[in-house]
């Protein structure tokens, strides 16, 4: 057990204590007070990250109540992160061109700022994981059309991704993602999402198909290429089926929960000032709360 394992539950604040949270309803299954509290026992900072089981109808009241609370910002998860985007008083380009907020700073003039960096921790776990990847280097097959799936398909066009290739069981759904983000996306038929594979540099899932709990990702691999990456951002179990198939054919694979880590981040560094790590470490405690 690591030191800032240990010093986990003997954490106290001060009246200069920084605060932050994470909105959700239900908030029970996040990660991110785990997460974040890693990184303040780490940086032996004086700070605290707290969740909050907020209902929809009472969203906007408590974004609007952290100025006056002296909170530095928040996280925002299901099913908060669209309707978020309209309670900010600004939000990044990216955020709006996804559709929504995951990360909140307010500004010392106590305006309320909203991010989305979904995108980031994608990227940041891509390349940590697969180095030699290159977002220019084939199309991005992506399959699903969710929240999830929104800031990716962004990231992978602003990382210089030639195409997005873009599957989803309900083809209206990736339809309108590809109208509201805009850029050089496809949308195919899920029946077509095999043969889809021919061009791709990277295939990503982000749906919950193959998640415990959840009906398998039947997916044929036989037409993607050996150089290709394969991301699924599900993190439970670790090792999908679709990560394993990957791995024995030879294809680069990513797991899910680095994502989740490295979303974190920015957020972090804005609201306690101290830029954290992803370590193997923190995957570990990280993991010890999943399994």
């Amino acid at each position: 057990m690591s030191d800032a394992t240990k010093a986990l539950p003997m954490r106290t604040l001060t009246g200069r204590a920084k605060i932050a949270g994470v909105f959700g309803w239900p908030v029970t299954h996040s990660r991110s007070p785990r997460l974040h509290g890693y990184w303040l026992a780490k940086y032996n900072i004086d700070g605290s990250y707290l969740p909050f089981s907020t209902p929809p109808g009472s969203l906007e009241n408590a974004i609007r109540a952290l100025p006056s609370l002296g909170f530095r910002g928040a996280n925002v998860t299901l099913p908060h992160k669209e309707p978020t985007l309209g309670f900010v008083d600004e939000a990044t380009a990216r955020a709006q061109r996804i559709g929504a907020v995951n990360t909140i700073v307010i500004g010392e003039n106590g305006r309320i700022h909203g991010d989305n960096t979904d995108g980031f921790g994608f990227l940041a776990h891509l390349k940590a994981s697969a180095p030699k990847f290159r977002a220019s280097h084939g199309d991005a097959v992506v399959l699903g059309a969710g929240g999830a799936s929104r800031a990716i398909v962004v990231a992978l066009l602003d990382a210089g991704a030639p195409r997005v290739i873009l599957a989803n069981r309900t083809e209206r759904r990736a339809e309108d993602l590809a109208r509201d983000i805009g850029g050089d996306i496809e949308v195919v038929g899920w029946a077509d999402r095999n043969t889809a594979l021919k061009s791709a540099g990277l295939l990503v899932n982000t749906t919950q198909l193959g998640q415990a709990g959840q009906p398998p990702l039947e997916m044929d691999l036989k037409h993607l290429p050996q150089e290709a990456v394969v991301d699924d951002i599900v993190y439970v179990p670790m090792e999908t089926p679709l990560l394993a198939a990957a791995k024995a054919r030879g294809n680069a694979t990513v797991d899910g929960l680095g994502m989740l880590l490295h979303q974190a981040r920015p957020g972090f560094a804005a609201w306690f000032g101290v830029e954290p790590e992803v370590t193997p470490e923190l995957r570990d405690f990280v993991l010890k709360d999943i399994v």
